[in-house]
Protein backbone atom coordinates (compact mmCIF):
# COMPACT_ATOMS: atom_id res chain seq x y z
CA UNK A 1 0.00 0.00 0.00
CA UNK A 2 2.92 2.51 0.92
CA UNK A 3 4.66 1.45 -2.39
CA UNK A 4 1.53 2.30 -4.57
CA UNK A 5 0.92 5.92 -2.45
CA UNK A 6 5.11 6.45 -3.24
CA UNK A 7 4.77 6.06 -6.51
CA UNK A 8 1.75 8.04 -7.33
CA UNK A 9 3.10 10.68 -5.66
CA UNK A 10 6.08 10.96 -7.62
CA UNK A 11 4.16 10.50 -11.05
CA UNK A 12 1.94 13.43 -9.24
CA UNK A 13 5.43 15.09 -8.75
CA UNK A 14 6.47 14.24 -11.80
CA UNK A 15 4.26 15.61 -14.50
CA UNK A 16 4.13 18.48 -12.64
CA UNK A 17 7.85 19.39 -13.16
CA UNK A 18 7.50 18.32 -16.92
CA UNK A 19 3.90 20.70 -17.14
CA UNK A 20 5.88 23.17 -15.43
CA UNK A 21 9.00 23.12 -17.87
CA UNK A 22 6.73 22.86 -20.68
CA UNK A 23 4.77 26.15 -19.77
CA UNK A 24 8.15 27.64 -19.44
CA UNK A 25 9.14 26.44 -22.69
CA UNK A 26 6.31 27.46 -24.57
CA UNK A 27 5.69 30.70 -22.66
CA UNK A 28 9.58 31.86 -23.29
CA UNK A 29 9.21 30.89 -26.89
CA UNK A 30 6.01 32.61 -27.48
CA UNK A 31 3.62 30.05 -27.99
CA UNK A 32 1.31 30.36 -24.38
CA UNK A 33 0.10 33.39 -26.09
CA UNK A 34 -0.53 33.31 -29.43
CA UNK A 35 -0.96 37.72 -29.82
CA UNK A 36 2.67 37.74 -28.09
CA UNK A 37 5.99 37.44 -29.89
CA UNK A 38 9.39 36.67 -28.10
CA UNK A 39 12.82 37.37 -30.13
CA UNK A 40 15.98 36.75 -28.36
CA UNK A 41 19.15 39.24 -29.31
CA UNK A 42 21.65 40.92 -27.30
CA UNK A 43 22.38 44.45 -26.78
CA UNK A 44 24.40 45.59 -29.36
CA UNK A 45 28.54 46.25 -29.24
CA UNK A 46 29.35 49.36 -31.74
CA UNK A 47 32.83 50.31 -31.45
CA UNK A 48 34.67 53.52 -33.03
CA UNK A 49 37.96 53.43 -33.06
CA UNK A 50 39.73 56.88 -32.43
CA UNK A 51 42.30 58.60 -33.70
CA UNK A 52 44.07 62.37 -34.33
CA UNK A 53 43.40 63.95 -37.74
CA UNK A 54 46.70 65.43 -37.24
CA UNK A 55 49.91 63.99 -36.68
CA UNK A 56 52.35 64.66 -33.07
CA UNK A 57 53.22 63.68 -29.68
CA UNK A 58 50.60 62.86 -27.30
CA UNK A 59 50.91 65.58 -24.33
CA UNK A 60 47.58 64.08 -22.40
CA UNK A 61 45.33 61.48 -22.14
CA UNK A 62 41.88 62.59 -20.14
CA UNK A 63 40.33 59.15 -19.55
CA UNK A 64 41.24 55.88 -18.93
CA UNK A 65 39.57 52.21 -19.53
CA UNK A 66 35.73 51.40 -18.66
CA UNK A 67 35.06 55.06 -17.97
CA UNK A 68 31.93 56.54 -19.56
CA UNK A 69 32.02 59.71 -21.83
CA UNK A 70 29.50 61.78 -23.05
CA UNK A 71 29.30 63.23 -26.91
CA UNK A 72 31.72 66.25 -27.50
CA UNK A 73 33.63 65.50 -24.13
CA UNK A 74 37.58 66.01 -24.57
CA UNK A 75 39.41 62.33 -24.25
CA UNK A 76 43.02 63.56 -25.52
CA UNK A 77 45.18 66.21 -26.59
CA UNK A 78 48.19 66.83 -28.91
CA UNK A 79 51.58 69.21 -27.90
CA UNK A 80 50.67 71.84 -29.93
CA UNK A 81 54.25 72.87 -30.47
CA UNK A 82 54.59 76.52 -32.45
CA UNK A 83 50.35 76.95 -33.19
CA UNK A 84 50.14 78.90 -31.08
CA UNK A 85 53.12 81.22 -32.53
CA UNK A 86 51.52 80.93 -35.77
CA UNK A 87 48.85 81.70 -35.10
CA UNK A 88 49.38 84.94 -32.96
CA UNK A 89 51.46 85.92 -36.60
CA UNK A 90 48.20 85.41 -38.80
CA UNK A 91 45.84 87.29 -36.47
CA UNK A 92 48.55 90.41 -36.23
CA UNK A 93 48.36 90.05 -40.40
CA UNK A 94 44.79 90.14 -40.27
CA UNK A 95 44.56 93.04 -38.35
CA UNK A 96 47.41 94.93 -40.13
CA UNK A 97 45.17 94.05 -43.45
CA UNK A 98 41.95 95.38 -42.28
CA UNK A 99 43.01 98.55 -41.57
CA UNK A 100 44.90 98.88 -44.98
CA UNK A 101 41.04 98.01 -46.30
CA UNK A 102 39.37 100.48 -44.06
CA UNK A 103 41.90 103.02 -45.08
CA UNK A 104 41.00 102.65 -48.37
CA UNK A 105 37.74 102.72 -48.48
CA UNK A 106 37.23 105.81 -46.20
CA UNK A 107 39.06 107.81 -48.87
CA UNK A 108 41.26 110.91 -48.60
CA UNK A 109 40.94 112.78 -45.56
CA UNK A 110 40.12 116.26 -45.97
CA UNK A 111 43.48 117.38 -44.96
CA UNK A 112 44.95 115.84 -47.85
CA UNK A 113 42.06 117.82 -50.14
CA UNK A 114 43.25 120.98 -48.44
CA UNK A 115 46.64 120.79 -49.31
CA UNK A 116 46.25 119.21 -52.73
CA UNK A 117 44.39 122.74 -53.12
CA UNK A 118 47.00 124.73 -51.67
CA UNK A 119 49.58 123.00 -53.79
CA UNK A 120 47.61 123.58 -57.26
CA UNK A 121 47.07 127.27 -55.89
CA UNK A 122 51.08 127.58 -55.77
CA UNK A 123 52.05 126.01 -58.97
CA UNK A 124 49.65 128.59 -60.40
CA UNK A 125 50.75 131.84 -58.97
CA UNK A 126 54.44 130.18 -59.78
CA UNK A 127 52.89 129.88 -63.59
CA UNK A 128 51.80 133.45 -63.40
CA UNK A 129 54.85 134.97 -62.35
CA UNK A 130 57.42 132.85 -64.73
CA UNK A 131 54.71 134.16 -67.76
CA UNK A 132 55.37 137.78 -66.86
CA UNK A 133 58.79 137.08 -66.44
CA UNK A 134 59.09 135.02 -70.02
CA UNK A 135 57.01 138.64 -71.33
CA UNK A 136 59.95 140.67 -69.87
CA UNK A 137 62.71 138.92 -71.30
CA UNK A 138 61.23 138.94 -74.47
CA UNK A 139 60.59 142.51 -75.20
CA UNK A 140 63.78 143.10 -73.95
CA UNK A 141 65.28 140.95 -76.09
CA UNK A 142 63.18 142.66 -79.26
CA UNK A 143 64.96 145.99 -78.21
CA UNK A 144 68.11 144.06 -77.65
CA UNK A 145 68.63 144.78 -74.34
CA UNK A 146 69.53 141.36 -73.25
CA UNK A 147 70.82 138.35 -74.92
CA UNK A 148 67.79 135.93 -76.37
CA UNK A 149 69.40 133.16 -75.01
CA UNK A 150 68.11 134.86 -71.40
CA UNK A 151 64.63 135.15 -73.22
CA UNK A 152 64.33 131.48 -74.38
CA UNK A 153 65.26 130.34 -70.80
CA UNK A 154 62.20 132.73 -69.59
CA UNK A 155 59.83 131.12 -71.88
CA UNK A 156 61.50 127.36 -70.93
CA UNK A 157 60.79 128.77 -66.97
CA UNK A 158 57.40 129.61 -68.07
CA UNK A 159 56.45 126.48 -69.61
CA UNK A 160 57.89 124.53 -66.71
CA UNK A 161 55.83 126.23 -64.13
CA UNK A 162 52.51 125.85 -66.43
CA UNK A 163 53.17 121.84 -66.54
CA UNK A 164 53.51 121.88 -62.85
CA UNK A 165 50.39 123.76 -62.06
CA UNK A 166 48.54 121.31 -64.58
CA UNK A 167 50.40 118.28 -62.59
CA UNK A 168 49.24 119.93 -59.50
CA UNK A 169 45.28 120.14 -60.53
CA UNK A 170 45.58 116.14 -61.55
CA UNK A 171 47.33 115.36 -58.12
CA UNK A 172 43.97 117.51 -56.20
CA UNK A 173 41.60 115.86 -58.61
CA UNK A 174 43.10 112.25 -57.61
CA UNK A 175 43.12 113.20 -54.25
CA UNK A 176 39.50 114.64 -54.35
CA UNK A 177 38.31 111.45 -56.14
CA UNK A 178 39.98 108.87 -53.25
CA UNK A 179 41.80 105.38 -53.90
CA UNK A 180 40.80 102.98 -57.28
CA UNK A 181 38.28 100.16 -57.30
CA UNK A 182 40.64 97.70 -58.06
CA UNK A 183 43.08 98.79 -55.15
CA UNK A 184 40.22 98.30 -52.80
CA UNK A 185 39.22 94.98 -54.32
CA UNK A 186 43.13 93.95 -54.42
CA UNK A 187 42.73 94.74 -50.33
CA UNK A 188 39.94 92.35 -49.92
CA UNK A 189 41.77 90.12 -51.69
CA UNK A 190 44.62 89.89 -49.58
CA UNK A 191 42.46 90.24 -46.33
CA UNK A 192 40.30 86.79 -47.39
CA UNK A 193 43.68 84.82 -48.04
CA UNK A 194 44.91 86.35 -44.48
CA UNK A 195 41.49 84.96 -43.06
CA UNK A 196 42.06 82.26 -44.65
CA UNK A 197 45.56 81.28 -43.21
CA UNK A 198 44.36 82.32 -39.38
CA UNK A 199 41.34 79.62 -40.34
CA UNK A 200 43.77 76.95 -41.51
CA UNK A 201 46.02 77.66 -38.26
CA UNK A 202 43.21 77.56 -35.95
CA UNK A 203 41.84 74.52 -37.53
CA UNK A 204 45.56 73.19 -37.24
CA UNK A 205 44.88 73.93 -33.22
CA UNK A 206 41.47 72.20 -32.22
CA UNK A 207 42.63 68.95 -34.77
CA UNK A 208 45.55 68.87 -31.60
CA UNK A 209 42.23 67.62 -29.81
CA UNK A 210 40.46 64.54 -29.70
CA UNK A 211 36.65 64.33 -28.58
CA UNK A 212 34.01 62.05 -28.67
CA UNK A 213 31.65 61.35 -30.97
CA UNK A 214 28.98 60.37 -29.26
CA UNK A 215 28.02 58.94 -25.77
CA UNK A 216 29.69 55.55 -24.61
CA UNK A 217 32.42 53.84 -23.00
CA UNK A 218 36.33 53.65 -23.14
CA UNK A 219 37.54 50.08 -24.32
CA UNK A 220 41.10 50.01 -24.90
CA UNK A 221 44.10 53.10 -24.46
CA UNK A 222 46.17 52.17 -27.03
CA UNK A 223 48.90 54.70 -27.16
CA UNK A 224 49.97 56.48 -24.17
CA UNK A 225 51.10 60.35 -23.34
CA UNK A 226 54.50 60.53 -25.05
CA UNK A 227 53.85 58.07 -28.46
CA UNK A 228 53.32 60.00 -31.57
CA UNK A 229 50.22 60.17 -33.14
CA UNK A 230 48.77 59.90 -36.69
CA UNK A 231 45.51 59.91 -38.91
CA UNK A 232 46.39 56.44 -39.28
CA UNK A 233 47.22 55.05 -35.46
CA UNK A 234 44.09 54.66 -33.32
CA UNK A 235 44.04 56.03 -29.84
CA UNK A 236 41.05 54.91 -28.43
CA UNK A 237 38.33 52.42 -28.59
CA UNK A 238 35.32 53.40 -27.38
CA UNK A 239 32.12 51.32 -27.47
CA UNK A 240 28.91 53.67 -28.28
CA UNK A 241 26.01 53.00 -25.61
CA UNK A 242 23.75 55.77 -27.43
CA UNK A 243 21.08 55.04 -28.79
CA UNK A 244 21.48 51.21 -27.37
CA UNK A 245 19.43 48.62 -28.93
CA UNK A 246 19.01 44.80 -28.91
CA UNK A 247 19.99 42.79 -31.92
CA UNK A 248 17.22 39.67 -32.59
CA UNK A 249 16.92 37.58 -35.47
CA UNK A 250 12.97 37.50 -36.66
CA UNK A 251 11.64 33.98 -38.23
CA UNK A 252 10.57 34.59 -41.81
CA UNK A 253 7.00 33.23 -41.25
CA UNK A 254 6.81 35.81 -38.69
CA UNK A 255 8.32 38.72 -41.03
CA UNK A 256 4.65 39.77 -41.88
CA UNK A 257 3.71 40.11 -37.93
CA UNK A 258 6.04 42.89 -37.01
CA UNK A 259 6.30 46.61 -37.92
CA UNK A 260 8.76 49.26 -37.82
CA UNK A 261 7.55 51.34 -34.64
CA UNK A 262 5.94 48.94 -33.15
CA UNK A 263 6.21 49.04 -29.22
CA UNK A 264 8.17 46.52 -27.81
CA UNK A 265 9.22 45.31 -24.08
CA UNK A 266 12.81 44.17 -23.11
CA UNK A 267 14.30 42.02 -20.47
CA UNK A 268 17.65 40.52 -19.20
CA UNK A 269 18.33 37.49 -17.15
CA UNK A 270 20.11 40.56 -14.94
CA UNK A 271 16.85 42.27 -13.98
CA UNK A 272 14.11 39.60 -14.83
CA UNK A 273 11.37 41.49 -12.87
CA UNK A 274 12.12 44.59 -14.86
CA UNK A 275 11.03 45.29 -18.21
CA UNK A 276 12.27 48.30 -20.40
CA UNK A 277 10.41 49.80 -22.96
CA UNK A 278 11.62 49.92 -26.48
CA UNK A 279 10.27 49.79 -30.10
CA UNK A 280 11.30 48.48 -33.32
CA UNK A 281 13.44 50.50 -35.19
CA UNK A 282 14.60 48.44 -37.99
CA UNK A 283 13.88 45.04 -39.74
CA UNK A 284 16.25 44.05 -42.19
CA UNK A 285 15.02 43.88 -45.84
CA UNK A 286 16.94 40.79 -46.61
CA UNK A 287 18.35 37.59 -44.71
CA UNK A 288 20.99 36.91 -42.93
CA UNK A 289 22.47 34.51 -45.70
CA UNK A 290 21.60 34.00 -49.53
CA UNK A 291 19.08 31.54 -50.14
CA UNK A 292 19.00 28.73 -52.47
CA UNK A 293 17.45 28.91 -55.86
CA UNK A 294 15.45 25.88 -55.54
CA UNK A 295 13.63 26.52 -51.75
CA UNK A 296 12.05 23.47 -49.57
CA UNK A 297 9.10 24.76 -47.33
CA UNK A 298 11.62 24.06 -44.70
CA UNK A 299 14.59 26.34 -45.96
CA UNK A 300 12.01 28.84 -46.05
CA UNK A 301 11.52 28.65 -42.48
CA UNK A 302 14.76 28.55 -41.47
CA UNK A 303 15.32 32.37 -43.20
CA UNK A 304 15.93 35.15 -40.39
CA UNK A 305 16.05 38.68 -40.81
CA UNK A 306 17.60 40.97 -38.24
CA UNK A 307 15.79 42.89 -36.09
CA UNK A 308 16.86 46.22 -34.27
CA UNK A 309 15.33 47.31 -30.98
CA UNK A 310 15.48 50.54 -29.51
CA UNK A 311 15.47 50.43 -25.48
CA UNK A 312 13.78 53.50 -23.82
CA UNK A 313 15.86 54.96 -20.64
CA UNK A 314 18.07 51.77 -19.81
CA UNK A 315 19.03 53.39 -16.41
CA UNK A 316 22.76 52.25 -17.37
CA UNK A 317 21.16 48.43 -16.46
CA UNK A 318 21.81 47.18 -19.88
CA UNK A 319 25.36 46.83 -20.87
CA UNK A 320 27.03 46.00 -24.39
CA UNK A 321 26.61 42.38 -25.79
CA UNK A 322 24.11 41.86 -22.62
CA UNK A 323 21.30 38.69 -23.54
CA UNK A 324 18.24 40.48 -23.86
CA UNK A 325 14.64 38.77 -24.89
CA UNK A 326 12.53 41.22 -26.60
CA UNK A 327 8.63 40.74 -26.21
CA UNK A 328 6.40 42.01 -29.12
CA UNK A 329 2.13 42.27 -28.87
CA UNK A 330 1.07 41.87 -32.32
CA UNK A 331 -2.47 42.82 -31.60
CA UNK A 332 -1.07 46.21 -30.83
CA UNK A 333 -2.60 48.92 -32.82
CA UNK A 334 -0.21 50.96 -35.24
CA UNK A 335 1.96 53.57 -33.65
CA UNK A 336 0.73 57.29 -34.76
CA UNK A 337 3.04 59.16 -37.53
CA UNK A 338 5.52 61.44 -35.47
CA UNK A 339 4.52 59.93 -32.01
CA UNK A 340 7.42 59.45 -29.56
CA UNK A 341 8.03 55.68 -28.35
CA UNK A 342 9.27 56.37 -25.80
CA UNK A 343 6.81 59.34 -24.34
CA UNK A 344 4.83 56.23 -21.64
CA UNK A 345 8.14 56.32 -20.23
CA UNK A 346 10.74 52.77 -19.33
Amino acid sequence: MKTRLVRAFVLVVLAACLGGAAWWWYRDKGEADPKLLVLHGNVDIRQVELAFNASGRIAEILVHEGEGVTKGQLLAKLDPGRLPGLIGQARAQVAAQRQVLARLKAGSRPEEIRKAAADVEAARVEARNAALAFERQQDLAARRFVAQQQADNARAAAEAAAARLKSAEEARRLVELGPRSEDIAAAEATLRAAEAALAVALRDLAETSLAAPSAGIVQNRVLQPGDMASPQRTVLTIALSEPLWVRAFLSEPDLGRVRTGSLARVRTDSHPDKHYRGWVGFVSPSAEFTPRSVETRELRSSLVYQVRVFVCAPLDELRLGMPATVELALDQPPVAPGADPCAGGP
